[in-house]
């Protein structure tokens, strides 16, 4: 009777050891799996998390950072045939960056200010407002591997942000990813800088062989690969230009040369003015060896430079330039651009208007000073590209 017991108790002490073995097979076979998946992930997805991983939030109005980590598929995107509107912008940025996930890239009434200056020292300065409702704001950096590292301003309302969305978890901050086509003004190591105005006319809509862009779309090709006016320039000139959201825009550009350009396009055709070139208002009008331009919200081109909006503040801009011979310290450039901002404006619909941010770009030092919401009275955020 002992030796049946025991013979017959082994099998079952041996059980719980072999559901043990299986059980850690299986728990090991899951964890393989687990890390072959996150690799996978990592693989196709690596450099979009890293990119979302590197938003943070410095400023409440808000103003948001974001350093975009790899390629954002500019070559595929001149290789395509670029985009005739916005359609198309946006179906390229759903497949290539957004793998998929549907984004809107809206570009509203844009009611803005620019201006080029010089410091004391010799330093080129580029100044901007925004105007708009209200607009949180990202400055997006980008490090293109074949171009110009650069800093730009986007609107995060034109990708769908609001009082009730924002960029704070993984979740609602991949939208965010599509943010290297939506900028609105900017600045490169090499020290050029752009931005783009609304002009209350036609839109453009150049219709030749060459490769279409849009609006958005031609800052970030002259931030990736433009050093001066003169290169930028040449690259609109190899482009269609289409612009965004059925509106017409002209762009101010300048460099750490000093070298300022207008460029605006009439009946389809792009026209280029220089400092000194612009009609404009009595006392006002450019004459040959100024320095310094100006933009807001109307043409400056000759025998149309009255179309738009914006005297007033284009006014202010060179008055106040042509009384310091475009001499001007980085506090006096952020001093004229709070005395063109606009004051809040709550409009018939209930939105509130008023210039979401101020930016003074130094060209040569290669920072930015960024004000948010009209806080002049609160230090600006600081940036560097020569970091």
């Amino acid at each position: 009777m002992v030796e049946t017991t025991a013979t017959a108790a082994e099998p079952t002490g041996k059980r719980p050891g072999r559901a043990k073995k299986i059980v850690l097979g299986i728990v090991i076979a899951l964890v393989v799996l687990v890390a072959a998946a996150a690799i996978a992930v990592f693989a196709l997805f690596g450099h979009e998390l890293t990119t979302l991983g590197s938003i943070q939030k410095v400023d409440d109005y808000p103003l948001y950072t974001m350093t975009y980590d790899g390629d954002y598929g500019m070559d595929e995107f001149l290789e395509q045939g670029g985009a005739s509107n916005d359609s198309e912008l946006i179906e390229f940025v759903i497949q290539r960056i957004m793998k998929g996930l549907p984004i809107t890239i809206d570009l509203p009434d844009l009611a803005c200010s620019t201006f080029n200056a010089t410091t004391p020292e010799g330093d080129a300065l580029f100044g901007r407002n925004f105007d708009l409702e209200y607009s949180p704001g990202m400055l997006v950096r980008t490090t293109p591997e074949d171009g110009y590292a650069s800093v730009s301003m986007v609107n995060l309302g034109f990708l769908g942000y609001g009082e009730d969305k924002m960029p704070d978890d993984l979740v609602s901050s991949l939208t965010a990813l599509a943010a290297p086509y939506a900028p609105l003004d900017g600045m490169n190591e090499a020290g050029l800088g752009v931005g783009v105005l609304l002009i209350d006319t036609d839109p453009t809509d150049q219709q030749t062989d060459k490769v279409d862009i849009t609006t958005t779309t031609a800052i970030r090709l002259m931030l990736d690969t433009c050093a001066t006016v003169d290169e930028a320039v040449a690259l609109l000139e190899r482009y269609d230009m289409h612009s965004s959201a059925n509106s017409c825009y002209h762009f101010q550009i300048a460099d750490a040369s000093g070298d300022s350009a207008v460029v605006e396009y009439i009946g389809d055709e792009m026209s280029v003015l220089e400092p000194g070139d612009a009609a404009t208002m009595g006392e006002l009008s450019g004459s040959a060896g100024v320095a310094y331009q100006a933009a807001t919200n109307f043409l400056l081109t000759p025998g149309e430079y009255d179309f738009g909006g914006g005297q007033d503040r284009y006014e202010v801009l060179m008055g106040t330039l042509a009384e310091h011979e475009g001499v001007l310290t980085e506090d006096e450039a952020m001093g004229l651009l709070q005395s063109v901002s606009r004051a809040v404006q709550i409009r018939d619909d209930g939105s509130v208007f008023q210039t979401q941010w101020s930016c003074v770009y130094n060209l040569d030092d290669l920072s930015a000073s960024i004000i948010m919401g009209g806080k002049y009275d609160e230090p600006a955020y600081e940036v560097s590209l020569a970091e």
